[in-house]
């Protein structure tokens, strides 16, 4: 029987389930400040393409045909259904045979190729959310590096719904595609996340290797306004303050007060997209005594300025088909 998941492990990875909070909802928030893009890629030219490392997240659906995913480790057979998941942005490829990463061409970013009728290899799906301005969350960056799923999908109806739904979405210029995109590369993503956990719970998702990790960390997300110090946090964790910063450092990959900062920043980041409330009374809700401090530290994570962050609106890419040099 094929194995219903498979993964190339680029890195060892950490805590990624906390105890009371919702992490994949908190990975949903964290990837939607980023510009949504959505494509139908029919490989037409012979062998297949690289895809450059990117700050962001995206996924790849098999839609026809066979194909490899190739990494830094050993190629993976493909079939159609079959869901690749690059929840870091790592740099990949898709191949019609085993390769080396190298050996493949790279997908030149620039304007779409025009649309072609050409044969083609195999066929897929590409969505991913673009970060121009913030850093992937800790917890997909926590994740290996490709994950290929094979999801059931007689068992998870909902899940083909969706990869047809977005299928349809790509193929035609229909009103309202634009608006619908984000919600669908939502919902397919946590659809994917749910299933890796399901089919190995044992591998990247691990528990709190300590309760008072846990603890603090879902303090962090539930109360970001508080003035945290690590010796706060320390008292939360029930541990003294050396030893807690070790272990958190270990288990979430920085020290304490750097990920309290980040946390503050992603969340101010999401209340400027979805919301229309000045920046004076975002700063207090995220831990800052200011709208000027808040700017200044926003300006430092984002390299702009928050009126900016929120004036831009990112831009959605469609297409029907593309050639293997089309961006994504």
């Amino acid at each position: 029987m094929r194995r219903r998941h498979r993964f190339i492990r680029g890195h060892t990875a950490r805590i990624t389930r906390i105890a009371g909070v919702d992490l994949i909802s908190e990975v949903i928030r964290g990837v939607r400040v980023g510009s949504a893009n959505a494509r139908l890629v029919r490989q037409t030219a012979p062998g297949g393409v690289r895809f450059a490392a990117f700050d962001g997240s995206g996924f790849h659906i098999v839609m026809t045909g066979t194909c490899w995913l190739i990494g830094h480790g050993d190629p993976v057979p493909l079939r159609p259904g079959d869901i690749v998941l690059a929840a870091a942005g790592a740099e990949h490829g898709l191949s019609e045979t085993p390769c080396a990463l190298p050996d493949l061409p790279l997908a030149e970013m620039g304007p779409r190729p025009p649309v072609t009728r050409s044969p083609a290899a195999f066929e897929y799906l590409c969505g991913a959310y673009r970060l121009e301005h913030s850093r992937t969350p800790q917890y997909l960056r926590a994740l290996p590096d490709l994950i290929a799923v094979s999801p059931d999908y007689d068992r998870h109806p909902e899940l083909r719904s969706l990869v047809d739904f977005l299928a349809a979405d790509l193929s035609g210029d229909r009103p309202g595609s634009g608006a619908t995109l984000r919600a669908v590369l939502d919902l397919v993503l946590v659809q994917v996340l749910r299933h890796w956990q399901e089919q190995d719970a044992t591998s990247g998702w691990p528990e709190a290797a300590h309760p008072g990790i846990a603890a603090a960390l879902r303090e962090i997300h539930e109360h970001p306004q508080r003035r945290w110090t690590v010796g706060r946090l320390s008292e939360v964790a029930g541990l003294p303050r050396a030893a807690f910063s070790k272990l958190f450092t270990t288990a979430v990959g920085q020290p304490p007060m750097g990920y309290v900062t980040g946390w503050r920043l992603s969340r101010a980041a999401q209340l400027l997209q979805e919301t229309t409330a000045p920046l004076a009374s975002i700063a207090p809700k995220v831990g800052y005594s200011t709208e000027f401090a808040l700017s200044a530290a926003f300006r430092r994570e984002y390299g702009v300025s928050p009126g900016r962050f929120r004036s831009a609106t990112p831009p959605t890419r469609r297409t029907v088909e593309a050639a293997p040099d089309a961006e994504l």
